[in-house]
């Protein structure tokens, strides 16, 4: 079993920055991927970027170039959202893939006013 807790989210106007941060606790030595995905109201939940040993590091189209993931450590994973837009706006998750199984945080709400 793996627990994921993410902070970070809030209220920000366009163009602006924010740091989404998960910590993974329980068996997180068998994560091979770790990363976010988003789910704006009335819209399917999307990738937003991952990484791992078995996928490397991928971005949506639309993040690219304006979001980065890192990890501290094998139990920390980040998203450094900069030059937001309102199309942003939506619930952060963040997934952990272990042993063919998903993990889910919570979620944390990122909001941008235009």
């Amino acid at each position: 079993q793996v627990q994921l807790v993410e902070s970070g989210g809030g209220l920000v106007q366009a163009g602006g920055s924010l740091r989404l941060s998960c910590a993974a606790s329980g068996s997180t030595g068998m994560i091979n991927a770790i990363g976010w995905y988003r789910q704006a109201p009335g819209k399917q939940r999307e990738l937003v970027a991952v990484t791992g040993r078995a996928v490397g590091t991928t971005y949506a189209d639309s993040v690219r170039g304006r979001f980065t993931i890192s990890r501290d450590n094998v139990k920390t994973v980040n998203l450094q959202m900069n030059s937001l837009k309102p199309e942003d706006t939506a619930v952060y998750y963040c997934n952990a893939r272990s042993v063919g199984t998903d993990y889910w945080g919570q979620g944390t709400q990122v909001t941008v006013s235009s």
